[in-house]
């Protein structure tokens, strides 16, 4: 019941409101908020008991402070009841504007539900708006509408009253300051959280921060200090591979300063046959190995390992380009392979690689002949019979009838299609001709320094040998040693008299002595020219070069074979 005082009553409230509210806004933190939203119902708005329940992350409510009773706030705060007996509670009783007040004629229903409660004790109400120990009164809290539209936001809590201290149900002007409170408690929890929030974000970001500064200082340091080159190049644009920034051991790999090679790209710096190899390089993940130019115009072999880092999320990409030594590795493999195809004693291209060479300019497949010379095949075919009759189709048939079909042959060869034919001059005369010779050289009289003077003599001999046949040859041309006292020389593009030329020049340049351990030896040389055209083998090649050069010793006198 309202009394003639109230309006004193009133301005003192309003007084107290202002105190509480100014508190509430200066709390430190949420927690204090809270507390102070608690506290404030009891010393502003005359309520003996208040809880702040607040909405948890995921729906349900939680005690979160208490003010008015230390043995409730012991016993219900951190207790978390269920949002959807909340929501039962906010639609139950009566609506008085924003507030929600239950009687205890309708509250009985509640009293088994998860929400944590706590229950006063008193007498019996003896006039109808006397409150009663089991009324509840709620007091949602709302966050501000953002829209601008007016209406309510999102709920944050609920403020939960018992017991005014005139033991009356608030009147109108109670209930209104009630839910004035409750909107103002709203917003100060709301800034309490964005504050909160704000303070976790500037922690994170600072601790993300002194990450990403510890990050850089040891990419920092790991590029700088790094025992291999490292180099990082920009990615994409007109400056698509410019070299931005390397590390001391890079430098010293090349022999330049850090400072020039900034104005390099790795394709301004690689060997000019390597430079197919740098393209075919995938940018992220790509890997080669090339030679790269140091300043004093050597080339030094590298092992480049790419890989993309961005500079910060969405923003610019760089290249970012191990590079490691191999010359060493390189240089053993290089000798490993020379040693399994050159010979090891004169250091000439030895019997497999000669054959490797020489089978590279053959084929399997015979050059087209006109049809006056396929009897010339038949052996090479297996047809001895050939009658010299062809059917309809232009196909051959042997003495007995029966057809040659040469297209099984013609698809066997198909793989050759592309091939250029090796052609050889015909006859003993010059016809113009130009084809591959092959040059088969047997030493006259070796085995009698090898006996007179000792193996290591002989070793002498015959790796001057090497050196003038190697030095009576053209550039391209191939001298390969067979094996013993036997040399090969492959010389392409000669008519029959380039290569029997050819053949004099090299026999004078062996004829004369060759100084062995302070005496002077001499040797000679047999010749047999053989020519290499399609449908023979390196095999065949060489026997027919190897005879010609028996008949060509044999006819020679004796004494002319002879070594001084």
């Amino acid at each position: 019941m309202e009394t003639e005082s109230e309006p004193y009553v009133r301005l003192a409230t309003l007084r107290q409101l202002h105190q509480v509210m100014a508190d509430m806004n200066t709390a430190r933190s949420l927690a204090d908020t809270l507390q102070t939203v608690a506290d404030g119902v009891v010393t502003g708005l005359g309520y003996e008991l208040a809880c702040v329940n607040l909405v948890r992350p995921d729906g349900d409510l939680v005690a979160a402070a208490l003010a008015g009773n230390p043995a409730a706030e012991a016993l219900i705060t951190g207790r978390v009841g269920s949002r959807a007996s909340w929501d039962r509670r906010l639609t139950m009783g009566e609506a008085w504007g924003d507030l929600r007040f239950i009687p205890h004629t309708e509250g009985w229903v509640l009293d088994e539900d998860d929400v944590p409660q706590w229950y006063t004790d008193g007498p019996a109400p003896r006039f109808e708006d006397e409150w009663h120990p089991s009324d509840r009164l709620f007091a949602p809290m709302y966050t501000p509408n953002v829209s601008g539209g007016g209406g309510r936001g999102e709920l944050i809590g609920v403020l939960s009253v018992d017991r005014p201290r005139n033991g009356r149900r608030p009147g109108a002007w109670g209930r209104e300051a009630l839910q004035m409170y409750a909107f103002q408690g709203a917003i100060a929890i709301s800034n309490a959280r964005l504050r909160a929030n704000m303070q976790r974000a500037l922690v994170r970001l600072e601790r993300e921060q002194q990450a990403l500064r510890a990050s850089e200082e040891s990419f920092r340091q790991a590029f700088e200090y790094a025992p291999s080159g490292m180099a990082i190049a920009e990615m994409g644009g007109d400056q698509h591979g410019r070299i931005l920034r390397t590390n001391d051991a890079l430098c010293r790999l090349l022999g330049r300063p850090a400072s020039a090679m900034r104005r390099y790209s790795f394709s301004d710096l690689v060997h000019p046959e390597d430079i197919g190899t740098l393209l075919r390089t995938s940018a992220e993940g790509g890997r080669a190995e090339l030679r790269l130019g140091r300043r004093d115009g050597t080339y030094v072999w590298v092992h480049l390992r790419n890989s993309v880092v961005a500079d910060a999320a969405d923003g610019p990409r760089f290249l970012l380009t191990h590079v490691e030594d191999i010359e060493d590795r390189k240089r053993r493999e290089l000798q490993l392979a020379h040693r399994a195809s050159h010979d090891a004693l004169t250091g000439l291209p030895n019997s497999a690689e000669l054959r490797s060479r020489l089978g590279a300019r053959l084929c399997r497949r015979p050059q087209s002949l006109p049809p006056g010379a396929v009897a010339s095949l038949d052996a090479a075919y297996g047809h001895a019979d050939f009658s010299g009759e062809y059917d309809d189709n232009g196909h051959p048939y042997d003495g007995n009838g029966h057809g040659f079909d040469f297209r099984a042959d013609a698809e066997a060869f198909e793989a050759f299609d592309h091939h250029v034919h090796t052609v050889a001059p015909e006859g003993e005369t010059d016809d113009g001709t130009k084809g591959l010779a092959v040059l088969f050289c047997d030493l006259d009289g070796f085995k009698s320094i090898n006996d007179r003077f000792g193996h290591n003599a002989g070793d002498e001999v015959l790796i001057e040998v090497a050196r003038r046949l190697t030095h009576g040859v053209r550039d391209g041309d191939t001298v390969a040693r067979l094996g013993g006292d036997e040399f090969v020389v492959l010389a392409d593009g000669l008519g029959r008299a380039d290569a029997q030329d050819l053949a004099v020049r090299l026999r004078n340049a062996i004829i004369p002595p060759i100084r062995v351990d302070g005496r002077a030896v001499r040797v000679g040389a047999s010749f047999g020219i053989g020519w290499a055209h399609c449908g023979m083998t390196a095999d065949e090649v060489l026997k027919s070069a190897d005879e010609r050069m028996y008949v060509e010793k044999r006819s020679r006198p004796k004494q002319h074979r002879r070594a001084g």
